[in-house]
């Protein structure tokens, strides 16, 4: 009786065994099938396994950081230093991912040199400060995606008089509104870059009139603030 039980469970086991392997024939068949037509042959085979990539889509999970910066260079080969904006001032900027972010397994997520477009927003409440609010990326080879992520609160501020010195601005990028009021300040000043393509000069005189004494702005160091977090899951 025990012989015959035996026999049943291996007999049932083999059977079973069978299914699943017959089951799995169609599916390899096929894909076989689709990887070889004789007019083609490799051809075929490549668009099946580009069309296998494209259609897997890869998740950035929300948390994960992105290291970033501002790399923009001036005419004489002179880095950014800092990002000047006064404490209410919402501008553009596009900053640039600084390494590559892989998978667990390796797959490049986000390539080196990806740009990240957003804006600069003043901080909410009665803090002084800013933080950048990350709006699409583009990654070298063309490909756009929405990205919703941000930097750490940036509440780093300098009290710019008549008195500072000049060279506080040197390597410096500067928000349109802090460029207007640092050089009714510091008369003719040198900077790197206006963000938002904002002038000098005109602007100031027209917004302020040359009444400032003194300003207060907030200074952002593009080696240190600028990593972005996820609040959202990415789609690739």
């Amino acid at each position: 009786m025990l012989m015959c039980d035996r026999w049943k469970s291996k007999t049932a086991g083999m059977i079973a065994l069978g299914m699943v392997s017959t089951t799995g024939l169609p599916l390899i068949a096929a894909v076989e099938a689709q990887a070889s037509f004789p007019s083609s042959g490799d051809a075929n085979a490549t668009y099946l396994a580009q069309s296998l990539f494209e259609s897997a889509r890869l998740t950035v999970p929300a948390g994960t950081q992105i290291q970033s910066t501002y790399e923009e260079v001036g005419d004489d080969g002179e880095e950014v230093e800092k990002i000047i904006l006064t404490p209410d001032e919402t501008v553009e900027a596009t900053l640039v991912v600084e390494e590559t972010l892989y998978s667990t397994m390796g797959t490049v997520l986000i390539p080196a040199g990806s740009e990240v477009t957003g804006t600069f927003r003043p901080l909410a409440g009665e803090t002084v400060g800013t933080q950048f609010y990350a709006e699409t990326l583009e990654t070298p080879g063309g490909r756009e995606f929405d990205l919703d992520a941000v930097s750490r609160p940036i509440t780093r501020t300098e009290v710019i008089t008549e008195e500072t010195d000049r060279d506080f601005v040197k390597g410096a990028v500067i928000g349109g509104a802090a460029a207007a009021v640092l050089s009714e300040i510091l008369g003719s000043i040198d900077l790197l870059e206006v963000l938002g393509g904002a002038g000098l000069g005109a602007l100031g005189i027209l917004i302020f009139g040359g009444n400032e004494e003194e300003v207060e702005v907030v200074v952002v160091d593009p080696n240190l603030d600028l990593d972005l977090t996820l609040q959202s899951d990415l789609q690739l």
